[in-house]
């Protein structure tokens, strides 16, 4: 399954509380289940303005109808091309 990483202009975030991000993410979580297995969500970093998302999807599209119905922006969308870590320089 493509992997994403999905950055959101969300101004103050970083500054939201416990109970506003639990709000956010029951919401997120609700229409995951209404879209069905194809889309599913990682995790996410959030920043002082910005929320970083890595989800995995069949494709774009599915992403944005995701972000449309829980009324949150997809600001940018990139596709995982590869995945590097600590380990790649043995």
């Amino acid at each position: 399954m493509p992997k994403f990483v999905i950055e959101r202009e969300v101004p103050g975030a970083g500054n939201l509380s416990d109970a506003e991000l639990q709000k956010i993410s029951q919401t997120s979580v609700e229409v995951l289940k209404a879209l069905g297995p194809e889309i599913q969500w990682l995790q996410s970093y959030v920043t002082g303005d910005k929320v970083y998302c890595v989800y995995l999807a069949p494709n774009e599209s599915l992403i944005r109808e995701h972000a449309k119905r829980v009324g949150i922006t997809a600001d940018r969308i990139s596709a995982v091309r590869r995945l590097i870590d600590p380990t790649t320089a043995e």
